[in-house]
């Protein structure tokens, strides 16, 4: 985990890395993205970085509360599964995000865009099996869409503490498309369409609001009896084999 390679003392920032990211959907948030904006004991700090970071928090401020919407209303034992691994997984990513941020000098959101605070309501407003698909629905093409994302950082950032949350962060998707693709509600000829032809918004409906200052970091609880539950990567099928 992040937290384990935590060392003591300063770090030298710029002031540009405290700065509230102008955009963070699933898009890019800035056209400067290799952009070296801070200074770290853990590697230099770019600006996809930093937007990352804010990306992964601010998914667990949608998904998270849908999760538990999830848990409590799915009409399947599999949709209910579903919603267990969001709320697991987005708790533990928000630990670390809640963790390496002061490391780094980034500000955390404590809401959801506009965009994602709607995911949740609408979904919120179906009942039954109208629940399970919407819900089901939103969640696979999101996940999707951040999947190459979670990617494409893991690759280039030159920050260890970045490179570890994308590790995390890459297990934690993965098991999130995997157990939504167990309710059997996933249309993959639409979620492919969705995924590659999102609806183009204005900025603002796609980016969390900054906190107030001085305002606590909101935490996403765990519930105890979930404590256990593994959301690493799923292990890959054995094929059977060959009768002849």
């Amino acid at each position: 985990m992040v937290g384990t390679v935590f060392v003591g003392g300063a770090l030298v920032l710029t002031l540009s890395a405290l700065a509230y990211p102008a955009m963070l959907g699933v898009e890019t948030a800035s056209a400067s993205q290799d952009r070296i904006i801070a200074n770290t004991p853990y590697g230099p700090l770019t600006e996809a970085d930093r937007d990352f970071v804010v990306k992964v928090r601010a998914a667990g401020l949608w998904e998270h509360p849908l999760g538990m919407i999830a848990m409590r209303k799915g009409t399947t034992k599999a949709m209910r599964t579903a919603g267990e691994h969001l709320v697991v997984g987005h708790g533990r990513l928000d630990e670390t995000c809640r963790k390496i941020s002061p490391e780094l000098g980034i500000t955390l959101p404590n809401q959801a865009s506009p965009q994602q605070q709607q995911f949740v309501a609408t979904a919120n407003s179906k009942t039954g099996k109208e629940f399970d698909a919407a819900a089901t629905a939103v969640m696979r093409v999101t996940h999707g869409q951040i999947f190459p994302v979670v990617a494409k950082i893991r690759a280039t950032t030159q920050n260890t503490l970045v490179r570890q949350l994308a590790d995390q962060a890459n297990d934690t998707v993965l098991d999130h498309i995997t157990v939504l693709e167990k309710t059997g509600l996933v249309n993959f000829d639409q979620n492919n369409f969705q995924q590659t032809n999102p609806p183009k918004l204005p900025k603002d409906q796609l980016t969390p609001p900054p906190p107030q200052p001085g305002t606590p970091v909101l935490v996403l609880p765990i519930p105890k009896e979930l404590a256990n539950l593994d959301t690493s990567s799923p292990t890959p099928p054995t094929p059977n084999p060959s009768t002849g």
